[in-house]
């Protein structure tokens, strides 16, 4: 088995560029047991970046996870999110506190602001940097940034930012035209969520065409040509041991110069810049 490659942010610090995410998760009980069974899956395999958020399930998505990390939690990069309604500087520290009881944990490793809305970036920016001095979170993050925010955040003292966490996808392409490009430019790893569009994209014609040549899924196809992506992190959520295999997997699978134009023609990125597009 292939090691998982890596990408690094601009602190320096590593993490594989295929990891787990957890939205959804944690929203029926019937499933849960497999839900952590999957995240402990995707540890043994190398999937150690771990993404979630105080909003997924009100918090139990973080629950779910620090009962799949228990005895393990050196082992993780641990992911999580405050919700712009709590963005201000005193809510950012009482709702990280929240996610790092939920989370069982001593330290959150990266934070990120999951989407923008009234709150003044610095106002958030002073919570991250209390978060830091304290040694309750390592690094900080954004989600949801298109080009101009991430613009007025470099304009801001507080340190750097780790990512942005954004839609990118086959059919979610429109970061190429400027996002992708002004975060490379920076050395600053995208993080795509939806990497296969929730399932959609596994059915599309295109990609079993592709699939079918190499003997693997539509999944795997949507996942290899992100990961053979540099400065790109993919965190599919998988809800089974066997669906993190089947994700796992796609570490293996090397897409051919036919494969890449068939791809880039079914799902062409658009003409002209657009809007970010959210989920």
């Amino acid at each position: 088995m292939a090691a998982i490659r890596t990408a690094r942010f601009p602190a320096g610090e590593a993490v594989p560029i295929l990891g787990q995410g957890t939205w959804h998760m944690a929203e029926r009980p019937r499933r849960r047991q497999d839900e952590i069974d999957a995240l402990r899956t995707g540890l043994d395999l190398g999937m150690t970046l771990i993404d979630t958020a105080e909003m997924y399930a009100d918090g139990g998505a973080e629950e779910l996870v620090a009962e799949a990390i228990a005895g393990r939690r050196d082992e993780v990069f641990l992911v999580t999110k405050v919700l712009p309604s709590n963005a201000t500087r005193r809510g950012t520290v009482a709702a990280c506190e929240r996610s790092l009881r939920r989370l069982q944990t001593d330290r959150i490793d990266l934070y990120l602001l999951h989407w923008r809305e009234d709150t003044r970036l610095n106002q958030t920016l002073e919570g991250f940097g209390a978060l830091s001095r304290a040694g309750k979170i390592r690094y900080w993050g954004v989600s949801n940034f298109d080009v101009a925010d991430m613009e007025e955040l470099a304009g801001l003292s507080g340190g750097a930012v780790a990512t942005d966490q954004v839609l990118y996808n086959l059919s979610r392409r429109g970061i190429e035209h400027d996002l992708l490009p002004w975060c490379r430019r920076r050395r600053i790893p995208i993080m795509a969520y939806s990497p296969i569009e929730e399932g959609r994209l596994v059915r599309r014609r295109p990609l079993k065409a592709v699939a079918s040549r190499h003997e693997a899924t539509p999944a795997q196809v949507a996942l290899a040509w992100l990961l053979r992506q540099d400065g790109v992190i993919a965190i599919p959520k998988a809800g089974t041991p066997e669906h993190v295999r089947e994700n796992r997997a796609a570490i293996e699978l090397h897409l051919t110069k036919q494969d890449l134009t068939e791809l880039d023609h079914a799902f062409p990125r658009p003409a002209e810049p657009t809007p970010l597009e959210v989920l």
